[in-house]
């Protein structure tokens, strides 16, 4: 059976989101109905996921979302990766104003069935969980990559810290949350130059193309929102030694006064509707990565 799914997503600037897209577009088990967009330029961001539909070979709706956080200023302004895009096959003409009610009609056009994938500030879900409060209980689940958790040293999340309003509303809703935070996807890493030799698939040469934009000034690629793409559709059991990131129940919450964006996550609260990364395997990551990249399949490592 596939999976129904959404992705939500800063395509643009760190290139961990097209990293990702690239597994989801050709992940078998992911039926993707549809993307939306965040934060600055959100139509470049929808043109630059359209180059990775258009390398797939397939057709999926693409919505340009909200450019400012719910409250305050917006931090991210640009999708730097767009200055690729006169290199690529793209779409240039996208539905503006409708991210949130895309999001809301399919939902409710499939009650129970969709799991909502979120690599970016959480804008868009955030507004559609305030105006229609019946979508958490109508969703599967949503997986985010967002947050810190286990240990305060590598400070606040990008996703959560540019609309700590938005992740709070999320948080704070009735919806199942999965939640892959920055403390776990920093153990995920690859440096440039294995980047360049292993991306080698069709579907990963405009990600590369995107990539070298971000080796201007980054030495390697941490692959936050792959890791929670992956954990999607990790084919080991959950809870198992083989699984790719293992998760513990507890309930978080978002810092709005003292530290606003700090996520706080209470271990193992009775009835808890969340679940946190607690654990990663990077190689096994890796390994069914690049399975479904190349189009071997999603099983995992003989």
């Amino acid at each position: 059976m596939t999976t129904k799914l959404i992705l939500d997503t800063d395509i643009g600037g760190d290139i961990d989101d097209a990293i990702c897209l690239a597994y989801l577009l050709m992940q078998p088990e992911c039926d993707l109905l549809g993307i939306t967009t965040v934060t600055g330029e959100p139509e470049k961001r929808a043109a630059l996921a359209s180059v990775l539909c258009e390398a797939a070979g397939k057709d999926i709706p693409i919505y340009p979302g909200l450019d400012q956080p719910i409250l305050g200023e917006q931090r991210q302004r640009v999708a730097e990766q767009a200055v690729a895009l006169p290199r690529w096959p793209h779409r240039s003409l996208f539905p503006r104003g409708e991210a949130v009610e895309f999001l809301r009609r399919t939902i409710r056009a499939h009650p129970g069935e969709i799991t909502l994938l979120t690599i970016g500030p959480l804008t868009n879900v955030g507004l559609l969980f305030a105006l229609d409060r019946e979508i958490p209980h109508l969703l599967k689940e949503v997986v985010m990559m967002g947050g810190v958790y286990l240990r305060w040293e590598p400070g606040l999340e990008w996703n959560v810290s540019l609309d700590t309003v938005a992740a709070s509303i999320v948080f704070g809703s009735p919806v199942p949350v999965r939640a892959i935070g920055l403390d776990v996807t920093l153990q995920v890493n690859m440096p440039a130059d294995e980047v360049r030799r292993r991306f080698t698939a069709p579907i990963l040469r405009p990600v590369l193309d995107f990539a070298e934009v971000w080796f201007e000034e980054q030495p390697a690629i941490t692959f936050h929102d792959p890791l929670a793409g992956a954990a999607i559709f990790d084919p080991a059991p959950a809870g198992s030694e083989d699984a790719i990131c293992r998760f513990e129940p507890g309930l978080v919450t978002v810092d709005l006064a003292t530290e606003p964006g700090r996520t706080v996550f209470t271990l193992g609260q009775a009835g808890a509707r969340h679940a946190v990364a607690i654990e990663v395997q990077p190689e096994r990551f890796f390994d069914h990565y690049f399975r479904v990249v190349t189009g071997a399949g999603s099983a995992p490592p003989a």
